[in-house]
């Protein structure tokens, strides 16, 4: 979610040449055995409290710690911003007034309750869409061995920003590669209409590589150059993020249009292979 700002003649010989790679780029998978999974089939809208909890806040540094300063409220167990519904994870993006904020969403985390060290991850989901939203699949490290943020890393599964709706980028955050820096290590590719319907948003993390996967086939990769954590902080264990932002850094660098609210993001299911 913390990712620098990409200059369009940048983004899009980004998108040429990942366009490229994915048709040529088919999955060769190093790992097949299901170790965690949700499948939102439970009986009821509750989400499962077992597998996950929730990040609370307005997204502002210095209010609660983290956040991109986004305008939305993330609340908790609060069926209006998350929910399980016809079999799907719903975050539902809301124009309300909620605790001196204007948004309200929800931000959902596995953490102490799934954290892995290495595997691949599958997520199902169809992202919102509209100027202003900026949905992610993400994760970060548990218990932050190398140092706060951007130390001890950050894995960006998928993240979209509204005002590029055909966008997917798949993005490694460390203390040598970051958003602050605008030296992070992402890739992107186009999805035509990518909102009309759901993707495998996928990422393989081994030893040695952080791959990038949408719908089976391959984008990007991160390679471990073995130097030192600040290039890959990538050996200890991470957790799962899901959430909509509403503005921010970048997802609000072109203004938020209130017309287009509700938004939701729908989770399908979440497969985790080791």
């Amino acid at each position: 979610m913390k990712m620098g700002l990409i200059k369009r003649g940048q983004f899009v010989i980004a998108l040429m040449l990942s366009v490229f790679m994915l048709k040529e780029s088919q999955a060769q998978y190093k790992y097949n055995k299901m170790v965690w999974f949700d499948e939102f089939n439970c009986i009821g809208n509750v989400v499962d409290s077992t597998k996950w909890s929730y990040d609370l806040g307005n997204g502002c540094p210095e209010l609660c710690g983290w956040g991109n300063n986004e305008y939305q409220y993330y609340t908790q167990r609060r069926l209006e911003n998350a929910r399980v519904e016809d079999g799907n994870l719903v975050i539902e993006a809301k124009k309300e007034d909620y605790l001196n904020s204007k948004y309200t969403s929800a931000r959902l985390v596995t953490k102490n309750k799934a954290d892995w060290k290495y595997g691949r991850f599958e997520i199902r989901a169809k992202i919102p869409r509209g100027k202003g939203i900026w949905p992610a699949i993400w994760m970060l490290p548990t218990k932050m061995k190398y140092g706060i943020w951007p130390h001890s890393g950050e894995i960006d599964i998928m993240e979209n920003v509204g005002y590029w709706p055909d966008s997917l980028f798949g993005t490694v955050h460390t203390g040598a590669y970051n958003g602050m820096k605008g030296t992070q290590k992402s890739g992107s590719v186009y999805v035509k209409e990518m909102a009309d319907d759901f993707h495998v948003f996928g990422m393989e993390w081994t030893d040695k590589t952080v791959s990038f996967f949408v719908d089976g086939k391959k984008y990007h990769e991160f390679k471990n150059d073995e130097t030192n954590t600040e290039a890959w902080p990538f050996n200890q264990d991470f957790h799962l993020i899901l959430n909509i932002a509403v503005g921010g850094n970048w997802g609000g660098k072109y203004g938020v249009d209130d017309s287009i609210f509700p938004q939701k993001m729908l989770v399908d299911y979440i497969r985790v292979y080791q």
